[in-house]
């Protein structure tokens, strides 16, 4: 369609020519297109005329449709600037210069002079749906709205998040008293199905993007009693400028388990990062969570982190630029919020790793988290000896994901593993969980 605005434009002399042109400059009205119009032949046979109209702004608008029509863009671009250099009021110029500057990516500024010819009251009514259909269709690319359905089947060899440790070990009187621990808190492994559907809208402007996501996950397996459902919302606002940006983000993420509300968070953090030259581009972030457990009110925190993080392009041997790395490591600092907690505060230290990696047939996506968290006091005097708890936790994630072109553009094959491990001087902290599952993702 957007040629055929520059057809039908360029048929109407009466619009397209300027207030003058110099007298060295030929009749162009001779070299307007017709119903087929040979483009590429056009520009070659304007071309010879540069010379002789160097103060033609309708032959620079001419020029520049034939350029534009016939992938010159950069050429086009520079041609046009020039018919409206000289007469700013061509009117075919700015309506292909506002096409041109859409190709080349610059929507705003694109859709800000298809809003000013719309404005004009000498635009020939012909014009008038066409332009405005435009900018319907330019407006549009501003919001996005994305919906999202994964199905996945796997196994989990820990589906209840059992202990690692058959035993607890009891300090009575000072001395170690060991007990056998119920069946039902060793691992439960098992198949199971997990699904999540979320729905993603985004809004762009020229200063900022706004974002919003909404999902709910979900697993169920014959482990009734360890099904699990998440329901979490999240904002994002980002505002780039001239090589930096700034981000701020707010959610919420409300976990059930069993059928009954285990944990709500909600959280907001900020991130900066600042114009860099560096290799690895750095950037700073400060996040807050308010953490409710629904059944046991004691363990209510405010969790706070500060993290530093690298972004770094990695070059492949097989397709230079493929690989993207992102390095981040924080400091954790959590308080209670009720007096007596077990342990009072906790602080530690978290570090992440984030690989990409574009194959020719997918993406390999990996994902390893060391969170180090120390009690301030002793946990208890019934466990360990009242020693202060530390708790290491590792993850690990793999995912392969392929587009499934068979079945549609946007649908795709998921391949995942999932490793957890978490340590601790205290018995009833220590657990460890593996996972792997295979499925399908829609996207719509």
């Amino acid at each position: 369609m957007q040629r055929f605005f520059l057809l039908l434009l360029l048929s109407i002399p009466a619009y397209a020519m300027p207030a003058y042109a110099r007298a060295a400059c030929p009749d162009l009205s001779t070299y307007y297109p017709g119903n087929q119009p040979d483009w590429p032949g056009l520009e070659q046979r304007l071309a010879p005329l540069l010379p002789e109209c160097l103060e033609s702004s309708e032959f620079f608008a001419l020029h520049g449709a034939a350029q534009l029509n016939s992938g010159q863009l950069a050429a086009a671009l520079e041609s046009l600037e020039r018919a409206l250099l000289i007469e700013p009021d061509n009117g075919a110029a700015r309506i292909d210069y506002a096409q041109a500057l859409y190709e080349q990516g610059q929507l705003f500024t694109a859709l800000e002079i298809n809003a000013q010819l719309l404005m004009r009251t000498d635009l020939p009514s012909s014009l008038q749906p066409l332009l405005a259909s435009r900018q319907q269709s330019w407006q549009a690319l501003t919001r996005e709205t994305v919906y999202q359905l994964d199905m996945l089947a796997g196994y989990d060899d820990n589906l209840n998040g059992g202990l690692d440790s058959g035993q607890v070990t009891l300090t009575l009187s000072g001395e170690p008293v060991p007990l056998e621990l119920n069946p039902e808190f060793r691992p439960i492994g098992g198949p199971y199905l997990n699904g999540r559907l979320a729905v993603r809208h985004s809004r762009v402007t020229p200063e900022s993007q706004h974002n919003w996501t909404a999902e709910v996950r979900s697993r169920v397996s014959e482990e009734q009693e360890s099904d699990l459902l998440q329901v979490a919302t999240f904002y994002s606002f980002l505002r780039p400028n001239r090589g930096r940006s700034w981000q701020l983000n707010a959610g919420m993420n409300h976990l059930f388990f069993g059928g009954a509300a285990l944990f709500s968070g909600t959280g907001v953090n900020a991130r900066y990062r600042p114009e860099s030259t560096l290799w690895c581009k750095p950037d700073y972030g400060l996040a807050l969570q308010h953490q409710l457990f629904h059944q046991q009110s004691r363990l209510n925190g405010l969790e706070s982190k500060f993290a530093v993080g690298f972004n770094c392009p990695l070059a492949s041997a097989s397709n230079n630029g493929s690989q993207q790395l992102r390095v981040e490591f924080g400091l954790l600092h959590n308080s209670e919020l009720k007096s007596g907690r077990l342990g009072d505060d906790r602080q530690g230290w978290q570090i992440n790793l984030d690989w990409q990696l574009l194959l020719p047939r997918g993406v390999l996506h990996a994902q390893f988290n060391h969170t180090r968290l120390d009690d301030d006091e002793g946990y208890s005097a019934l466990v360990a000896n009242g020693e202060e708890r530390v708790a290491k936790r590792n993850f690990f994630l793999l995912q392969y994901r392929q587009p499934l072109r068979f079945l549609g553009y946007d649908t795709s094959l998921l391949l995942n593993v999932y490793h957890q491990r978490q340590r601790s001087n205290i018995e009833l902290f220590a657990s460890t969980d593996t996972s792997a599952e295979i499925g399908i993702s829609w996207t719509f």
